[in-house]
């Protein structure tokens, strides 16, 4: 059985494919139109606006006359546009889903579970947008008080990128609102369809004219060039990878702009000697094939202590060996393509180099045959030390499996790279849990699990991997700026 053509045809009506600016939906002024690619079939899904220049000095300008009166909206108006919003994306849940799907390749399934995160970041900062609490406390010398007050920090532009393309840009544009601040959204020319249709329902749910703006285009520095040059932008949130996250902070710098960076990852899966390999086998499969492996917080590399390193990797082969691979549109698919033939070639390109370094294919390590961005599950066992792979943020459903003798051996080359997003961790010893915390160059880390990503949780890294958390209370405070009152007493 076949993708189920109703669903996508719902799931594309949901989508327009002009720009919104200023409250209305309409054509660049070039004329310019992107094409949308279905990675599992390279068709043409649909041509949707392309922004340049015009349009970024537009929306800009048109956050700008709005920013005002949004910052002085009442907490609660706001959390119940959020919450209105939260409502409209979950009842249509399987038409987004199909729509994530379709112009970026993940599995159903997964695509719904992608809806269900993303909408929570509305619902969860609908309940905050009333919590941007300041404090009162008296100067320890008397005679003053001191009070704090939170305000919004103005005009946002916010660029999401292709791998989540729906919870991306709820999770950036959800504090933003409940803050009070406008924002500007530029989606990832791959996949600007779920953007569109988040700011579709914004727009349903009674966000005011120019509070959001959704803009794709063909060129990013042509459409944020004037946005990130305009004295009225505040406020730079970004997720994407380290180098283009480099370049816009030097962009940032001329206007000292608030940023957030949520940048690459290299996350480390550790499995101790202790660990419980089913658990851990399990939340291997989990935390690799998520979104077809394409997540900055995936599984990256396998260090897997000497005395379960074949029986580890043995094992995951086995359960990649059995994905059903396909449309992700289809039933029963667990695994589709990946986004982009470039994106399909680089991660082939990672292989062909660790076989030369001397890994073993355990299963994969090639493309089927056929229309689609397909690249087989992969799991690459004995690889050594020194193999480019490891240092590499793979993107793909690829996994490495690399064995230690030593917990100090195991946290040394984990740490050895210069990023540090989310990193996984199979133990049973307290002890070593505690230390792993303590010294694990990650900002996230999983203890015994797979994927923890929740909206009610702090997203984001240390090193190279950025600036900032995303979700949980701690997402709002990038929205904020903290005013000083002092009053005589």
């Amino acid at each position: 059985m076949g993708p189920n053509r109703e669903l996508i045809d719902k799931a594309l009506a949901l989508a327009p494919t002009d720009l919104l600016i200023g409250g209305e939906w309409g054509p660049a002024a070039s004329g310019k139109r992107l094409p949308v690619v279905n990675p599992a079939t390279e068709e043409v899904l649909a041509e949707v606006a392309a922004g340049g220049r015009a349009e970024g000095r537009a929306a800009i300008d048109a956050a700008a006359a709005v920013a005002k009166s949004w910052a002085r909206t009442p907490p609660r108006q706001r959390a119940d546009i959020l919450r209105r919003a939260f409502e409209l994306i979950t009842a249509r849940a399987e038409e987004f889903a199909a729509l994530i799907t379709l112009e970026m390749g993940k599995p159903l399934a997964d695509a719904l579970g992608e809806v269900r995160y993303g909408a929570e970041f509305f619902r969860w900062y609908a309940e905050e947008a009333a919590r941007a609490f300041g404090r009162t406390a008296v100067s320890p010398e008397g005679g003053l008080d001191i009070i704090t007050v939170r305000r919004p920090v103005g005009p946002c532009l916010l660029i999401t990128p292709w791998n989540f393309p729906l919870a991306m840009a709820t999770r950036k544009i959800g504090p933003a609102l409940a803050a009070g601040c406008v924002c500007v959204l530029k989606p990832a020319s791959l996949t600007p369809l779920s953007a569109l249709a988040v700011g579709r329902v914004l727009v349903e749910a009674g966000a005011p004219a120019g509070v959001v703006a959704v803009v794709p285009a063909e060129s990013s520095a042509a459409l944020c060039g004037p946005i990130l040059a305009d004295p009225a932008l505040r406020k730079l949130s970004f997720t994407g990878s380290t180098p283009v996250g480099q370049a816009l902070l030097a962009e940032a710098a001329p206007g000292v702009l608030r940023t957030s960076m949520e940048l690459g990852g290299c996350a480390p899966f550790i499995v101790f000697a202790d660990a419980d390999l089913d658990v851990a086998v399990a939340a291997a499969v989990a935390a690799k094939t998520r979104s077809n492996g394409e997540a900055c917080n995936a599984a990256n590399t396998f260090y897997v202590h000497e005395s379960l390193a074949e029986a580890f990797a043995k094992r995951l082969a086995e359960r990649f060996r059995a994905l059903s691979v396909g449309d992700g549109l289809a039933p029963g698919v667990e695994l589709g393509p990946l986004v982009s033939d470039r994106q399909r070639r680089d991660v082939a390109d990672l292989v062909e180099a660790a076989r030369a370094d001397g890994a073993e294919v355990l299963t994969g390590g090639d493309a089927p045959a056929g229309a689609g961005f397909f690249y087989n599950p992969t799991v690459l066992g004995r690889v050594p030390p020194g193999a480019a792979i490891l240092s590499a943020e793979i993107f793909g459903p690829v996994a490495p499996v690399t064995s230690f003798a030593t917990a100090d051996e195991a946290l040394a080359r984990a740490n050895a790279v210069d990023v540090g997003l989310a990193g996984y961790v199979h133990t049973r010893d307290l002890k070593l849990i505690q230390r792993c915390v303590r010294e694990l160059e990650v900002g996230m880390i999983a203890v015994n699990t797979g994927p923890i990503s929740n909206a009610a949780a702090p997203f984001g890294g240390v090193k190279r991997s950025g600036l900032g958390r995303e979700g949980g209370p701690e997402g709002l405070e990038e929205y904020l700026e903290t005013i000083y009152v002092g009053l005589p007493t």
